[in-house]
């Protein structure tokens, strides 16, 4: 086989990056770390941001919010360029970082970009509201409010009591040990849950979903679970009551529950019945996959 002249290698590479094209380097030589400290008497109500990178909170004993961040980039100057707003009024606190107004550029059609990353530590009882344009965030121990929202990445929480509201647009989302109140999207990713929730509202696009109630879980409120293409698992305690309404577009429903008046189909596509007493509306739905409804 004739080997390509290597010069005509250098040219075509020449000319993609005079008709623009651009490779993203994610190599990150300098980083940079600063710290913000609000004192708060009371609940504190956190609003964090990044226009890129991860978001950590974790709660502690200490009475006040420590907000980390950590600045990666390929240069001294496109750290500086990064932007951190921060602002305290009472108990409501915002800190954010955002895209630098000019970019960076190394050699010829290389584009390397700063990150900023967030590591937050406050009082367990506290109400957060984080947003990353693309990073994965996370968050232990904290009871209140908890809003979550990701252009692109993994969302995980643990050992979260109150309204928990999750959203990304591409990422899996895990669910351990909560109790409240949750409503979570992803537009792809898989979905898995547990903990002792009154109130459900689990979607994702195209994923499964995974939910384990917890003994002494009771709906204080209709639950709703889709997914337009993935299979749907559902773990009830023995005692659990509901109104189960579920159907799949093109799979099977497999139940091992104790239900009365099943008004399902012959391919059993459909599924209506009681779950113990009665009560609230359970309505799971999938476009293509099994439904799986198991005693936990």
């Amino acid at each position: 086989m004739k080997r390509p002249d290597s010069t005509a290698v250098v040219v075509a590479a020449l000319a993609l990056a005079t008709a623009g094209c651009t490779i993203t380097v994610n190599s990150h030589s300098e980083v940079a770390r600063e710290e913000k400290k609000f004192t708060v008497d009371g609940r504190p109500d956190l609003r964090v941001a990044t226009f890129d990178g991860a978001i950590e909170i974790q709660s502690w004993d200490r009475p006040y919010v420590l907000v980390e961040i950590e600045k990666r980039g390929p240069s001294k100057e496109s750290i500086d360029a990064l932007q951190v707003i921060s602002e305290q009024k009472g108990r409501l606190i915002d800190v954010e970082v955002k895209a630098p107004r000019t970019e960076t550029y190394s050699g010829i059609g290389l584009h390397r970009t700063a990150s900023a990353r967030l590591i937050v530590n406050l009082p367990r009882q506290s109400d957060v509201r984080a947003r990353s344009g693309d990073g994965s965030i996370k968050v232990d121990r904290v009871s209140g409010r908890v809003d979550l929202q990701t252009g692109d990445g993994s969302i995980r929480v643990a050992d979260i009591v109150g309204d928990l509201t999750l959203e990304t647009a591409d990422g899996s989302i895990t669910v351990d040990g909560a109790e409240g109140r949750l409503t979570l999207d992803t537009g792809d990713g898989s979905v898995n849950v547990s903990g002792k929730l009154g109130a459900i509202a689990l979607h994702t696009g195209d994923g499964s979903i995974v939910y384990r109630a917890e003994p002494g879980t009771a709906m204080s409120e209709p639950w709703e679970i889709t997914t337009g293409d993935g299979s749907v698992s559902l773990y009830l305690p023995p005692d659990f009551s509901a109104e189960l309404d579920a159907h799949t577009g093109d799979g099977s429903i497999r139940t091992d529950l104790s239900v009365k008046g099943d008004g399902g189909d012959r391919e059993r596509r459909t599924l209506k019945a009681r779950i113990g007493n009665g009560g609230k509306l359970l309505r799971v739905r999938t476009g293509d996959g099994i439904i799986r409804l198991k005693s936990n």
